[in-house]
């Protein structure tokens, strides 16, 4: 099957640049994306968001590990990690390893699918990479090509939990083939009811399965068409990696861009696919680009270079990339939608420092891991020394037993453990990259204190948290966000700081120049570029009603 799209192409792919945009000029953010997005969707304007960022899709997720429960529940979570590989004999073991280094992104499955000889092979499981995966099960996965998932738990049996891990695999008139995303359909409510008004059966609770259904009814004979096909109905957030059974790997983008994508090339002319720089460099592929939005990129033995495509429709009028992968999900060693996570989050404290400085701190600390790098930039600009005071333990299992006798605060000392040393009797400025409920911030403010502090300042690397978010991360409802409730003067009495300060609005986006207008800022504004359906909505609010109420 010709692909080589071209001025003298094939018939075959004369139907499928029909669909297709040619390639963007340099400054695509800038030019690609000229039609008005809001002839496809229901912006949120002043007038119509009223309290509809008081509800988050996938609100009923609930955390399993029950360490994360005492500690990373006040943070907000990412959904998922991609991975996708062409064309190296060893794939699955380059999957592997790629999916280790993104298992930041999500704790609780892992899967991955491979091609040989025409055959699809799956394996998936609950856990971490290396819970899912073994020497053993690798063998199992032949091929020169793989794509891989990290997930993020949706479900809190683990029955139900297991059959939502990805990569999904479906048969089609046209032949098998597997996928994997990263984000969320706004529109998946309303996609599911119009599939299943038309016979469609789902055997999962993910919004990944629609894009099943969407290909699996597709007319269209080439896989590229059908995959454009698909993502033309879909709204929201997605970055997506497919397989086919005849040696076809596809990476797609929305015209968005919320969440990240960036491909890569290793030395032996294999193409590597990631949500994260930070994988392409644990299979010591070099960064390339990023798959950018609205584009498909397809990879085959029909060419010796990755073909691109570009999604005739929706066209939103400037991409809305999530400006959190910079705050907090991201690994510091990544570059994402083209920069830097440390420089950024290095940045982010230096902005803390100038506008927010504490006179007389004797030290600065960081709640790790992720406040580390805006702690360094906090202490750079100052001068006051950087100093471990909070220590993180890494090696709290899925569960624990508390004594009899009630600890104050137990989760938390069990992840975190004061310097006495480093913070008694000290003036101390204490860096952190969020605060969602407070809860988490109350509780290391008053285990520093008892550890001698003699005051402790937060400066929080980012505004405040006033909306959910529905473009793949799970966050609370608006209700349970602490500065959607309090300004900055009451959250530092709650949580018993000295003084509070976060991040400006203003100077973030002063420090991004240019690219501002290019980041979606709506969980700290409410504003959202692309909101769900209203059968989404009620089924989001009911879905977090059932979950506060099973609390």
């Amino acid at each position: 099957m010709a692909t080589n799209i071209s001025a003298s192409a094939s018939s075959t792919t004369n139907l499928l640049s029909q669909r297709l945009l040619s390639f963007p000029p340099s400054q695509f953010y800038k030019n690609i994306l000229t039609k008005p997005y809001q002839q496809q969707c229901l912006l949120i304007t002043s007038s119509n968001k009223k309290n509809r960022a008081a509800m988050v899709v996938n609100s009923s997720r609930k955390l399993i590990n029950l360490d994360q429960h005492y500690l990373d529940d006040d943070k907000p979570k990412e959904e998922c990690g991609v991975v996708g590989i062409y064309g190296d004999p060893e794939a699955s073991r380059l999957c592997y390893l790629a999916l280790h280094a993104l298992q930041h992104r999500g704790q609780e499955g892992a899967g991955m699918v491979t091609v040989e000889n025409k055959a699809i092979k799956s394996i998936t499981g609950i856990g971490l990479v290396s819970d899912v995966f073994n020497e053993l099960k690798l063998d199992q996965l032949p091929g020169d090509m793989a794509i891989g998932h990290v997930r993020y738990s949706t479900a809190a049996g683990s029955s139900s939990m297991l059959k939502n891990v990805q990569p999904f695999v479906a048969s089609s008139k046209f032949g098998s083939f597997g996928v994997a995303h990263n984000g969320n359909f706004v529109n998946y409510q309303l996609l599911r009811a119009e599939l299943e008004g038309k016979g469609s059966i789902f055997s999962t609770t993910s919004d990944t399965e629609v894009v099943l259904h969407l290909m699996a009814k597709s007319k269209a004979r080439i896989f590229a068409l059908r995959v454009l096909e698909a993502c033309e109905k879909l709204q929201g957030a997605y970055s997506m990696v497919f397989v086919t059974e005849d040696g076809k790997l596809v990476a797609v983008r929305d015209p968005f861009g919320f969440r990240p994508l960036v491909m890569g090339r290793r030395k032996n002319g294999a193409i590597v696919f990631a949500s994260e720089t930070c994988a392409l460099d644990m299979v010591e592929a070099t960064y390339e680009r990023e798959v950018h939005p609205g584009e498909m990129v397809l990879v085959d033995d029909t060419s010796n270079e990755p073909q691109s495509m570009y999604l005739l429709k929706p066209h939103p009028p400037e991409p809305k990339s999530c400006i959190f992968e910079h705050i907090y999900f991201a690994q510091p060693n990544s570059i994402v939608f083209g920069k830097s996570v440390y420089e950024s989050r290095h940045a982010f404290g230096e902005i803390l420092a100038t506008e927010s400085p504490v006179e007389g701190c004797d030290v600065v600390i960081a709640v790790p891991d992720s406040g580390v790098v805006a702690a360094l930039g906090y202490a750079a600009k100052t001068g006051v020394p950087y100093q471990q005071g909070l220590i993180r333990s890494h090696y709290v299992g899925r569960t624990f037993i508390e004594p009899s006798q009630k600890i104050r605060d137990f989760g938390v000392k069990l992840k975190l453990s004061p310097v006495r040393a480093v913070l008694e009797g000290k003036k101390v400025v204490v860096v952190d990259d969020s605060i969602v409920r407070g809860t988490t911030s109350s509780k290391i403010v008053r285990m520093l204190k008892e550890a001698g502090a003699k005051e402790v300042h937060m400066r929080i690397a980012s505004p405040p948290i006033i909306a959910s978010c529905y473009y793949g991360i799970d966050t609370p409802c608006t209700e349970e966000l602490i500065s959607n409730r309090m300004n900055v003067e009451e959250i530092r009495k709650f949580i018993g700081a000295d003084s509070l300060a976060f991040l400006p609005t203003d100077s973030f986006r002063k420090l991004l120049g240019s690219d501002h207008t290019n980041f979606c800022y709506a969980c700290f504004s409410g504003k959202y570029p692309l909101y769900p359906s209203v059968d989404m909505e009620e089924s989001i609010d009911d879905t977090r009603k059932s979950t506060v109420s099973a609390i």
